[in-house]
């Protein structure tokens, strides 16, 4: 078979494309090697955001599409995207009161806002806001952005992208390419190992941290742009603070820290911005990092935390586009594109960079860039349309959850809540017919039932425990040895 569009990399940006890909007509193929989100896409700091400390390095046009990106995935997907209130306790020594103030009037008037508030000085002293900060921090501001389950929302992408024809296949590998008789002929490795020929029209690579490996090792090609790769790690310790506020802490070298309320019985801390020079690969938090999350969270709250009172860490390697900037903390979060169509050969379009914010839009911009390759390529088309999941009707979240518990009455509201925040209306798939608990299958473990796994086995591409517990859900936080190991089981009795 040929395809149109062959994308490799199962992370953000390639399951944007293939969305927008296979909504505009073209035939497209995902490949994966591991799992959806696997890499950088589901290691960030689970924010949709403009960019609020961008506008110090005047990166107002990222900031511009990223706050109308905003407004666009909250109403495209209401189920996983929720607006979140930010406050920013006031550091005199780090930055004026005057230029926060002007960053935050151009934080709400760079884009459009139908569905997020403004932003306002507040008092902390003597307030709930200020309730959960030592005593000295008196001044802060508020503000808002919209916090996201990123691995999910790649997975939607997948869903819709899986919905309108395209082939995503999880486990298989490219293991090389060439240009031959005016098309791409790519050898793939499926997950048993057996190689495929595949032929397409335009290949995209989409594979974030390994963008130049996959130029050069597997398509021959060579590029004037790089990616630079920078380290950022999280903490996720017990929970600091009541209220559903996050806030946003000035460090004294100008980074800044967030924390967030986080599945409800945990705070999150992060990020930090670690050149790595290394080769891409696996990475984890190491103990200066701890000890710089865990140093900024003591130095706001009350609330004092040591390194035991960690319920987990992860880091990922964010790909940035290398504009020359010395310091990693300040080096764009813009993407840029990489065309190479040598003597009118097929076309290999490489993306640098980007941000979960904008890679509907970075999609579009790529697709728009493949125009003229594909003249009966249908309109851009994404920008008005809802995500799998994601028509939970007029009552917003909170209608949908009132109205799946009436339904399902025998659900725990906590359980209720999970499954409305993570699925959307896609929960009727296994909730529909079932009357009693008994009807969802045996509990593996903190209200995860057979039929949710099965479910998640035979629509969401999940395959280990890994996947179930880290990134189709954040289970894993609550799951003890034995309910992974009892997962684990499970899992390989359905895939026999």
């Amino acid at each position: 078979m040929v395809f149109d569009l062959l994308i490799v990399g199962g992370g953000v940006n390639g399951c944007a494309i293939a969305r927008d890909a296979a909504g505009r007509g073209l035939s497209v193929l995902l490949l994966e090697q591991k799992d959806l989100a696997a890499a950088t896409s589901s290691a960030s700091t689970k924010l949709i955001h403009g960019g609020l400390r961008y506008l110090e390095r005047y990166e107002f046009r990222l900031v511009h599409e990223a706050l109308a990106e905003r407004e666009l995935l909250l109403a495209a997907a209401p189920h996983i995207i929720h607006p979140l209130q930010f406050i920013l306790p006031h550091e005199g020594s780090i930055r004026p009161a005057w230029l926060v103030r002007l960053g935050l009037f151009l934080y709400d008037h760079l884009a459009r806002r139908k569905r997020i508030p403004g932003s306002t000085t507040v008092a902390l002293a003597g307030t709930p806001f200020g309730a959960p900060l030592t005593a000295d921090h008196r001044l802060g501001f508020s503000y808002y952005d919209c916090r996201v389950d990123d691995s999910r929302l790649v997975v939607l992408e997948a869903l819709d992208a899986f919905a309108r024809g395209a082939d995503i296949r999880i486990g298989a590998r490219l293991v090389g390419a060439r240009r031959a008789g005016g098309r791409w002929l790519a050898s793939v490795a499926a997950a048993d190992g057996k190689l495929e020929d595949i032929n397409a029209r335009a290949l995209i690579n989409a594979s974030g941290p390994w963008v130049s490996e996959t130029l050069e090792q597997r398509l021959g090609l060579r590029s004037r742009k790089h990616v630079r790769l920078v380290k950022g790690s999280h903490i996720v310790t017990r929970k600091l603070y009541e209220g559903a506020q996050a806030y946003m802490l000035q460090r004294p070298d100008k980074r800044i820290i967030f924390a967030i309320p986080f599945e409800e019985d945990f705070t999150l801390v992060g990020t930090t911005d670690i050149p790595f020079p290394g080769a891409p690969g696996p990475v984890a938090i190491d103990a200066a990092e701890t000890d710089y999350l865990l140093a900024a969270a003591n130095h706001f709250f009350k609330e004092k935390i040591t390194p035991g009172d960690v319920a987990w860490s992860y880091s990922g390697l964010r790909p940035l586009y290398d504009d020359g900037a010395l310091e990693a903390s300040v080096v764009t979060r813009d993407y840029a594109f990489d065309l190479d169509n040598a003597d009118g050969g097929a076309p290999a379009l490489s993306i640098f960079g980007g941000k979960i914010t904008t890679a509907r839009r970075l999609a579009e911009h790529a697709l728009d860039t493949l125009a003229p390759f594909f003249p009966h390529m249908r309109a851009a088309w994404t920008a008005g349309a809802v995500l799998p999941g994601g028509d939970i009707g007029p009552g917003g979240f909170d209608g949908f959850v009132a109205e799946l518990w009436r339904a399902k009455p025998f659900l725990a509201p906590r359980l209720v809540r999970r499954l409305a925040g993570a699925y959307g209306t896609r929960a009727w798939r296994f909730l529909e017919t079932a009357r009693s608990l008994a009807d969802l299958g045996a509990d593996l473990g903190r209200g995860l039932t057979e039929a949710e796994l099965d479910y998640l086995r035979a629509q969401e591409w999940a395959r280990t425990a890994e996947d179930v517990l880290w990134r189709r859900s954040k289970l894993g936080l609550r799951f003890d040895a034995a309910q992974t190991e009892r997962l684990t089981r499970a899992l390989a009795q359905r895939s026999v």
